[in-house]
């Protein structure tokens, strides 16, 4: 199971800070000063469908210089299309700046569905299959020892139906606020299993931000397909040169034509509990 914490926007800017900051805690003897070159805007790109109406959406952003503030206001204009195996695209209507959505879209399990996003002369495409829906059998809170601090956990549990491939990715909510860790899972080891799964939740030093008696959660699981597992695997593993990496680098994009993002076409079913 994997974790990752941090916007990858802002991960992306504030890595020439990282580099700069080793750079002059390395040696007490003078400042290095490095000339942070600005870097060609690339466009970010954020897009689900999935097998609930209403809820097909696409997000385009740009990336922005070091120096920059950390706002990332939407690009509007651009033409965006879905299609079904190979169907008649259907376009997405600009709701907000940058939020493209289209309220009849509604995916199906077993289906390839195709991305195509023009903005600022330049076209970018993806593909994505979603898979087959594993239900979400039950969510629990357990009491957990973490290090010297006990805390309430949520448990998922599902059965992982027979043959390898199935890929998973948790969303969880503390009184409709959404977590910024990002959960994914595989079969890797439990193939044909039911799996008990601990949503293991590190939120900085602020008990409010603490799951607690009489707080509502909300657990999004959502099946998803290899290349959108392999996004976020490499997310975790290159995007902060955690991991034991030596340099940072983009993760791995179902995307065509030079955008950072993906397009994940996947299942979503969600659970909804008071903690006791």
């Amino acid at each position: 199971m994997k974790y990752y914490t941090t916007s990858f926007l802002t991960t992306i800017k504030w890595l020439p800070f990282l580099i700069v900051s080793m750079a002059v805690f390395s040696s007490c003897q003078k400042v290095i000063h490095i000339d942070l070159n600005s870097a060609e805007k690339k466009y970010v790109i954020e897009a689900i469908i999935t097998d609930q109406p209403g809820t097909a959406q696409v997000l385009i952003t740009q990336t922005k210089n070091f120096e920059e503030d950390n706002n990332f206001p939407g690009i509007s204009g651009a033409i965006v299309t879905i299609s079904e195996n190979g169907g008649n695209p259907v376009t997405l209507t600009e709701s907000s700046p940058g939020k493209y959505e289209a309220t009849t879209l509604t995916g199906t399990s077993g289906k390839t569905y195709s991305l195509s996003v023009s903005a600022g002369g330049k076209t970018f495409t993806a593909v994505s299959t979603m898979p087959q829906k594993v239900n979400l059998d039950t969510i629990f809170v357990t009491d957990e020892l973490l290090f010297t601090d006990t805390r309430k956990i949520v448990n998922t549990v599902y059965h992982d139906p027979p043959g390898r491939g199935n890929n998973y990715r948790f969303i969880q909510y503390i009184n409709n606020k959404k977590g910024n860790q990002i959960i994914i899972n595989n079969d890797d080891y439990t193939d044909g299993r039911t799996v008990y799964n601990k949503l293991f939740y590190f939120p900085d030093d602020n008990d409010s931000d603490k799951i607690k008696s009489g707080d509502t959660v909300r657990i999004d699981m959502l099946c998803i397909d290899a290349n959108i597992y392999k996004y976020w695997f490499s997310l975790d593993r290159s995007s902060t040169g955690g991991s034991g990496q030596a340099t940072p680098s983009n993760p791995v994009s179902n995307l065509q034509g030079g955008a950072l993002g993906y397009f994940s076409a996947h299942t979503l079913q969600t659970k909804t509990m008071l903690v006791p």
